[in-house]
């Protein structure tokens, strides 16, 4: 009976050994995602969404080398910790082959920080920060977005010719929002070294008490104001701005207000001119946009966001580079992803060898009403190489791995 209890047990063994030999060659790769679903879903739902066509669209074509494609997703509720509990779930339990996502910047640094630890390949999906290619990069991290460097570098371009010389911020008092003030600032007073900047605004994320924020700013009498306030924070920014006139004979310029998961919930309230990042979708007139599009629209009855965006080009971005490195080992992905160019809805993207960083670009425009809404008008595609500094820039911004 032992005898036969053991030759029972080898044959088990094989037949598991087999079975999962048999999966690895011909069954499916898993991605884990991760990002704030619960946290903003405005954003995030739209993202969903975008990805779940990308999914459905690599299968439908066959797959990463014949192999099916599978996202397993988590939500990070806004918490760097959770996030990283999820992504150490996602790498042991689920053995996936890479981790992609994440919206905020101080999660997407937590999450790029577990994959250096771990040596496991990350594509950062939306947070904007500039250290996550930079100051804290690392060999295994990849960034889809452009950068809080690039889009402000995109909005100076038009801020430096307004007249207004005193200058005020409001800016969420984190990662994201003490990045793109720094860096705006930088780059604005590099090219009009007559600016003042006579206050800063530090509003908690997701908190903000406009009333006193708005009041402090006017006190400061500025010429012009940058926000970097997004979501539930800026339509009461803005709420309370219009009602106290904070942004009449005032020029704004904004970062991301022009992107539909912020600027429809402001409606007829939206201010007008304000010079912005955005997402256009109704104005893109390209092929490959309309492409998007059409099979969006289709899938969900619905327009897409900005989110919808990130979120279709993150998992078009990782089969490519899964089906370039033909591999999981995350040295061959990296390899595969250096230098690799693609399409995207936005035209061609690459990402940079120099520093993990793709070139996909952002629309700049101005708000304006139109029919009780808000929309971009007068918006152009700024292409993300365009707005990156010299490699001799960026190797002394970023360390060698």
């Amino acid at each position: 009976m032992r005898r036969s209890y053991l030759l029972g047990a080898g044959l088990a063994i094989a037949v598991a050994g087999m079975a999962s030999s048999a999966m690895a060659q011909s069954g499916e790769i898993k991605i884990g995602e991760i990002n704030s679903y619960s946290l903003l879903p405005a954003f995030t739902e739209p993202y969903r969404k975008g990805w779940q066509l990308a999914v459905e669209e690599v299968n439908a074509a066959g797959g990463i080398n014949g192999k099916k494609l599978v996202v397993i997703s988590k939500d990070d509720g806004g918490k760097p910790a959770d996030a990283t509990t999820a992504a150490n779930e996602l790498v042991s339990s689920e053995n996936v082959a890479m981790l992609t996502g994440t919206f905020l910047s101080n999660i997407g640094l937590a999450v790029s920080d577990f994959a250096n630890q771990k040596k496991v390949f990350f594509l950062a999906a939306e947070p904007l920060t500039d250290a996550i290619t930079w100051s804290k990069g690392n060999r295994y991290t990849f960034r889809l977005r452009p950068s809080n460097y690039m889009q402000a570098a995109m909005l100076v371009e038009e801020a430096a010719k307004l007249p207004a010389k005193r200058w005020a911020t409001i800016a969420p008092n984190y990662e994201y929002g003490q990045s793109a003030v720094a860096v705006f600032k930088k780059l604005m007073s590099e090219k009009r070294p007559d600016i003042v900047w006579v206050d800063e605004q530090w509003p908690p994320q997701g908190k903000i008490d406009a009333g006193p924020v708005v009041q402090a700013v006017a006190a400061a009498n500025p010429e012009a104001i940058l926000n970097v306030t997004f979501g539930a924070d800026l339509v009461k920014l803005v709420r309370e701005g219009n009602t106290r006139g904070l942004f009449k004979n005032r020029s704004v310029v904004s970062f991301l207000t022009g992107e539909p998961e912020y600027l429809d919930p402001l409606k007829d309230e939206t201010p007008e001119g304000w010079i912005v990042t955005g997402y256009p979708w109704y104005d893109i007139k390209t092929p490959d946009h309309d492409k998007f599009l059409k099979a969006y629209q289709a899938k969900f009855n619905d327009y897409p966001r900005l989110g919808s965006i990130v979120g279709y080009q993150t998992i078009k971005a990782a089969a490519a580079i899964l089906a370039k490195a033909n591999s999981t080992d995350p040295e061959k992905l990296i390899a595969a992803t250096e230098g690799l160019s693609m399409p995207s809805p936005f035209g061609e993207i690459t990402f940079r060898k120099i520093d993990h960083q793709s070139t996909l670009g952002a629309y700049v425009g101005k708000t304006a009403l139109k029919d009780g809404k808000g929309v971009m008008v007068n918006s152009v595609y700024r292409k993300g190489t365009d707005y990156l500094p010299s490699d001799a820039e960026v190797e002394k911004l970023r360390p060698k791995d």
